[in-house]
């Protein structure tokens, strides 16, 4: 079992890039169903506002430190080993990985004809790479029926993997709901990761990835949707930390 490290009540896996591919290798190996949140500050208020992505969160399988503060703050608390494990870098390493082992893709989420954009990026990277489906849900809430349908869809293409690119919480609550119900070994919540990797959206500068700054450029490149998100999400974080520091405890322990 990873360990992990607790993130304002979120558990964090101590982990980097190879034992995160490592950990889904071993799970499609032994077809053990679970899945990943990918998750950063956003994700982490995001588990202060609702209790239930909290618990989405820390039932997952893995939860990687997307951003460079929970990675900070794993160090922080002695996990001198951990690593960002950056959603559109793990979708990179997972479908290198794949090309030898055989793993079949399905591609959820998106904006109309995004997938299918993605999945020409990634076979082109990837030779040998198997996206067996892609789909974009519209932008409003499934029927039952309508569901069950894209459940017998992605279910008929025996995937091994279930990219889910749909923004926090929304992809998170996808997974939850879905877990049971999919017969793919793994669901990963990627998000933006469809974006960078089918090249809509420029990624920031490795030097600012390296020093936390990429909500900074992100916020530069998008500013009338992110403005209101990360000026809530950094500025409540930092309140909440220095709250925790100073013996506040308002959220519950994990578990």
């Amino acid at each position: 079992m990873l360990q992990r490290f607790d993130v304002l009540g979120v558990a964090v896996s101590s982990i980097d890039m190879a034992a995160a591919v490592r950990t889904v290798d071993e799970w499609i190996k032994t077809g053990t169903p679970n899945y990943v949140t990918v998750t950063g500050v956003h994700g982490v208020m995001e588990s202060q506002r609702d209790p239930d992505v909290r618990k989405i969160h820390n039932e997952a399988g893995m939860v990687t430190p997307d951003g460079m503060p929970l990675v900070w703050l794993g160090r922080l608390s002695g996990h001198k080993n951990v690593r960002r494990v950056y959603g559109p870098d793990l979708m990179l390493a997972i479908c290198e990985r794949s090309v030898a082992a055989g793993y079949r893709h399905f591609l959820y989420g998106g904006s109309y004809g995004l997938p299918e954009r993605l999945k020409a990026k990634l076979e082109a990277r990837f030779a040998g790479l198997n996206v067996v489906g892609t789909y974009s849900p519209p932008f409003r809430p499934l029927t039952d029926e309508e569901d069950d349908h894209v459940v017998d869809m992605i279910n008929d293409t025996k995937a091994d993997i279930v990219w889910v690119g749909l923004s926090t919480p929304k992809q998170e609550r996808w997974m939850a709901q879905h877990f049971g119900r999919l017969e793919a070994s793994v669901m990963i919540g990627v998000g933006a990761a469809f974006d960078f990797n089918a090249g809509l959206k420029k990624r920031a500068p490795a030097w600012m990835q390296r020093n936390g700054l990429e909500w900074f450029f992100r916020l530069c490149s998008e500013p009338r949707r992110l403005w209101r998100r990360y000026l809530w999400a950094n500025s409540f974080f930092l309140l909440l930390l220095a709250g925790r520091a100073l013996g506040v405890r308002r959220y519950a322990d994990i578990g």
